[in-house]
């Protein structure tokens, strides 16, 4: 064994030990992978119903400090939903709020106008999300 070897050796550089490193990180490797695919088809099976919610504009009525939020919604046919309904000001600080129950119904794609009751004056009103209940 020459003086460069010894070194090696004492400080952990051999082959063998090369050789596991780079079989764990491999394993490693491989193990993240599946977990990414596994919660990718976990995430994308766990959703069986869909729920879309698009704004479609909103008016200001600043005499009565308040914003009518129109949105059109997506759910499946006899699905309860609720919806959170938010008036934004200038610097998009939230200055209304209100949540929305809807009940089910036979029709997937409804419309619909909620008013918005603010604190402070708004500039824009919109949907927030929603959520089956």
């Amino acid at each position: 064994m020459t003086a460069s070897d010894a070194i090696s050796a004492r400080y952990g550089r051999t082959p063998k030990r090369r050789r596991r490193d780079v079989l764990l990180l491999a394993g490693g490797g491989v193990f993240a992978a599946l977990a990414v695919i596994a919660w990718v088809i976990w995430a994308g099976l766990d959703s069986p119903t869909q729920i879309q919610a698009k704004d479609l504009g909103h008016t200001l009525r600043n005499d009565e400090r308040a914003v009518d939020v129109t949105w059109q919604l997506s759910v499946p046919v006899g699905t309860d939903t609720a919806c959170a309904v938010q008036a934004l000001n200038e610097e998009f600080a939230v200055v209304g709020w209100k949540v929305v129950e809807i009940p089910a119904s036979e029709r997937p794609l409804r419309t619909f106008t909620e008013t918005v009751r603010v604190a402070q004056e708004a500039n824009t009103g919109l949907i927030s999300h929603c959520w089956l209940t």
